[in-house]
């Protein structure tokens, strides 16, 4: 449904954009392209970011090894399905960290 919705968007648009006689490369010929270099001042924000991702990561290690020692406690109570529900929470959590930049550079 949601592709639909964003097909037919795209076919207003550039049915809009023929209307208008707009040439699209010419459109997109005006969108600015970011350089790969950072801007000034950029570094200590880079630095703490890199802080941020060491503690996320140290985190993410924390909470399997917890979630696994859950387990095995509960494994020995015969109760092992509901640790295996707070592993899945932190392997996405994981997952999303890990993702994290891949997904914004998707979204710029």
């Amino acid at each position: 449904m949601a592709v639909d919705l964003l097909v037919a968007a795209v076919d207003s648009a550039h049915h809009t954009v023929q209307l208008l006689g707009l040439d699209p490369s010419a459109l997109a010929a005006d969108v600015p392209k970011p350089t790969s270099t950072a801007p000034p001042g950029s570094e200590k924000f880079l630095k703490v970011l890199g802080w941020v991702l060491w503690g996320v990561t140290i985190i993410c290690v924390a909470g399997v090894l917890a979630v696994a020692g859950k387990m095995a406690m509960s494994w020995s109570r015969g109760d092992g399905a509901e640790a295996g529900k707070g592993l899945t929470m932190v392997m996405g959590a994981c997952v999303l960290a890990g993702s994290a930049s891949a997904i914004v550079a998707a979204l710029i």
